[in-house]
């Protein structure tokens, strides 16, 4: 059965650096679920959103989910819309232990500020967007997880460490 550890949370916590950190510590593969997508079409996400549109998007991001928990043991760190599917729930569950990463908006605002791939926050207003998303998706965060980690004004390195000696004890 897969042991993974899957990180959700809103753009901007920190999922791909402090997964790639995780990974290292427990030495185990790393997948960012977004790159895989990224890699396996040939074009980048703010691309997928404008062809395929969002829903076209969550379905390349569900079936790439789907495929990634099946790994034996790996930290996997997801989009941060994975959890508006339930389905996706079902699917991290089933692949092992999920952590839901967050911080205060500001830290979100000034975490993505200058990120141009994010394409939900290609608005006149980002701040307001990440208040609308978190919102709508805290409480499906909170919902999926087995363990929340805030992640504001804390090295990754740290983060890292903690939830890794956090697996250590469950």
């Amino acid at each position: 059965m897969p042991n993974n550890v899957f990180l959700v949370g809103p753009m901007g916590a920190g999922k791909s650096t402090i997964g790639r950190l995780l990974a290292a510590e427990l030495k185990v593969p790393f997948y960012d679920s977004d790159r895989v997508i990224e890699q396996r079409t040939g074009a980048d996400i703010p691309w997928i959103f404008d062809v395929e549109g969002e829903s076209g998007f969550r379905d390349r991001e569900s079936a790439v989910l789907a495929e990634l928990a099946e790994e034996p043991g790996a930290v996997i760190a997801t989009g941060g819309g994975i959890i508006l599917r339930p389905e996706n729930a079902e699917v991290m569950h089933r692949g092992g232990r999920v952590c839901y990463l967050t911080a205060s908006v500001e830290h979100l605002v000034e975490r993505t500020a200058k990120d141009k791939k994010r394409p939900l926050l290609q608005v006149d207003n980002p701040r307001q967007k990440i208040v609308e998303l978190l919102e709508q998706r805290d409480p499906l965060y909170r919902a999926v997880a087995d363990w929340v980690v805030v992640t504001d004004r804390r090295p990754p390195k740290v983060v890292a460490r903690d939830i890794a000696e956090r697996l250590g004890q469950d």
